[in-house]
């Protein structure tokens, strides 16, 4: 897996919207954020594009994210937010001189299917971190890691052992993100591979019984058989019927993988919460048990 350059002090950052509309007050703390990590950010008039709930038509994100992925002078992306509309226009950029000058793409939620799509079928690695609409309500862990992460300096996370966990250590290619994403990629060119690989999965605001039909899912479609192990992070904000469906999200998911015999942890500090730490997707992991807690280890 290709590991974009490292950023130092004075890079330039750019800023896109590839899904939902935002609006600059939404964005301005964020980049006196960034500039006092260090970095110069850049952006179009065109980041602040409406059409109805998308930052601009389908045309105009696609030649956002393409200008900066084409620009040698930005050596890092970061999606201004998510939303929806990432896999509107993943089919329509040209990724051939990213291949030949990658930079990091940071993002999560529904740049999920950035991750998937530039791991899987052009083997460099990504960002999976807080994104600038989410700066301000950030961890200062958690942007520590993100931005030392650009640096390459990636942290060593500790997190509470959970009840649920199927613990014992594991180590992997770290693959995964938005769970819903996930699911509406399946039979694409965009999914990721899992066999062999730490699968990572968070989600918000969804309704119980579609974590059981998305975890269904993607178990029929022979994608949870043969992990080497499993990470679950923020599963928020989750919904219920009236008539309850009877289980957290995270007991559906450790039921529906019972029958796998590997390691499965939860409560990781990274999703749709404040404390959301950088993940390098495309990247090799190591998760190992210490007495009451768990560490994950970047190899």
């Amino acid at each position: 897996m290709i590991c974009p350059p490292f950023l130092k002090k004075g890079d330039t950052v750019g800023i896109v919207a590839p899904a939902g509309k935002i609006g600059k007050e939404e964005l301005e703390p964020s980049f006196e954020i960034i500039r006092n990590y260090g970095f110069d950010v850049v952006y179009s008039d065109n980041l602040f594009s409406e059409d109805n709930q998308f930052a601009g038509s389908d045309k105009i994100r696609t030649k956002e994210v393409q200008h900066l992925l084409d620009d040698e002078s930005v050596k890092a992306i970061m999606f201004a937010r998510g939303g929806y509309g990432s896999v509107r226009i993943i089919d329509n950029i040209d990724f051939s001189k990213f291949v030949t000058n990658p930079k990091w793409l940071v993002g999560y939620s529904d740049i999920t299917v950035f991750h998937s799509h530039v791991n899987r079928n052009l083997g460099v690695k990504t960002l999976h971190a807080s994104m600038p609409v989410n700066f301000t309500k950030n961890t200062k862990p958690a942007l520590d890691s993100l931005f030392d992460s650009l640096k390459g300096k990636f942290h060593e996370y500790e997190f509470e052992q959970h009840p649920l966990n199927k613990a014992e250590n594991a180590e992997g290619v770290l693959t995964g993100g938005n769970l819903s994403v996930l699911y509406s990629l399946i039979g694409s060119v965009s999914f990721p591979e899992t066999e062999g690989n730490i699968l990572f999965l968070e989600d918000l605001d969804e309704y119980l019984y579609h974590i059981d039909r998305m975890m269904m899912g993607l178990k029929r479609a022979g994608k949870l058989t043969n992990l080497a192990g499993l990470l679950i992070g923020g599963m928020t904000k989750m919904n219920d019927n009236n008539i309850p469906f009877g289980k957290t999200a995270e007991e559906i998911i450790r039921d529906i993988v019972e029958e796998f015999d590997y390691p499965v942890f939860f409560g990781f500090p990274a999703g749709h919460i404040a404390d959301n730490r950088a993940l390098v997707m495309g990247g090799r992991v190591k998760l190992e048990i210490n007495n009451r807690n768990c560490s994950f280890v970047n190899l």
